[in-house]
């Protein structure tokens, strides 16, 4: 298999056969994200050169794969048309194949529309990997997300229409110490609206050559300290009102959070205050990302 540029994946795909189907990131203006900044530019891949990827690994794995993860940063944006041929390509070469999935920003799955989204659902594309970061039009903007809460809700619902799973991922601490309230409030509105399969939360760690961190080191952006970044996750969490399945599955968070909502938010809850009467040592080290 061939790959270029960094291959980005989310944990819950550590299993998953990665071939890639993008280069980069179309969007690639996030401030706080390092990961394309210093290229390679987007491109989606051809198709022949992804589906000879998929036949090596195809002969590497004698067929036997149960997922499938599409990198790199935003494949969603990939033509409908390549995508699903590549996907349907993938379940003749897996007769096992489980799960289909790619990494896909708001703005392009709203581009997509709810037709093509169930050209791609059927053809076996099963989960979408989505940034939210956070539902306050006011921190989109400022961290140059590219889209709004209102495009975010839309995108999610579209998603859930067309058949798919849905994982939304949220940044606590990404309002700032200024904006933390209103971050966890307004996030928590969109999430209850969209009601997503997964909530997967993670927390904000400034990464080298971005932007956001310039604006640390020049004090125009506060940093939460582990006790703000818990509180900002209880407000999330108490005020998140759907069904839905929240985990904290990344080394950025300072505890990991676990379980079925409704069902178990008292005991997440209960965790969280636990967690805010901790020694300040038993809290990761704060450190500057480096990939």
């Amino acid at each position: 298999m061939r790959y270029e540029g960094p291959i980005y994946r989310p944990p819950s795909e550590a299993d998953s056969l990665l071939i890639q189907a993008t280069v980069g990131c179309p969007h690639n203006k996030c401030t706080f994200c390092m990961i394309y900044k210093k290229g390679p530019l987007y491109r989606a891949r051809p198709v022949k050169d992804i589906c000879e990827d998929i036949d090596e690994a195809c002969d590497l794995y004698e067929g036997k794969v149960n997922t499938l993860f599409f990198p790199s940063g935003n494949s969603i944006a990939m033509p409908t048309q390549d995508l699903a041929t590549i996907c349907r390509y993938s379940r003749e070469k897996f007769p096992d194949l489980q799960r289909i999935t790619v990494y896909g920003s708001s703005q392009y799955i709203a581009k997509k529309g709810l037709a093509d989204l169930v050209t791609l659902r059927e053809a076996g594309l099963s989960r979408i990997h989505v940034g939210l970061e956070s539902g306050d039009d006011f921190i989109l903007k400022k961290v140059k997300k590219g889209t709004s809460a209102s495009e975010q809700i839309k995108a999610g619902k579209m998603v859930i229409e067309a058949g798919m799973h849905l994982s939304e991922y949220v940044i606590l601490g990404l309002g700032s110490v200024r904006r933390s309230e209103i971050h966890a409030l307004n996030t928590a509105e969109a999430l209850t609206e969209i009601e997503p399969d997964f909530v997967r939360l993670r927390t904000l760690v400034p990464k080298i050559n971005t932007l956001l961190l310039h604006e640390i080191k020049k004090g125009r952006f506060r940093l939460l300290s582990p006790y703000q970044v818990l509180k900002e996750t209880r407000l999330l969490l108490e005020n998140l009102q759907c069904r839905t399945i929240l985990t904290s599955d990344h080394y950025s968070n300072y505890l990991n959070l676990s379980g079925n909502l409704p069902e178990d938010k008292d005991r997440l809850l209960a965790e969280i205050d636990r967690t805010l009467n901790w020694d300040p040592e038993r809290f990761r080290p704060s450190f500057i990302g480096t990939q």
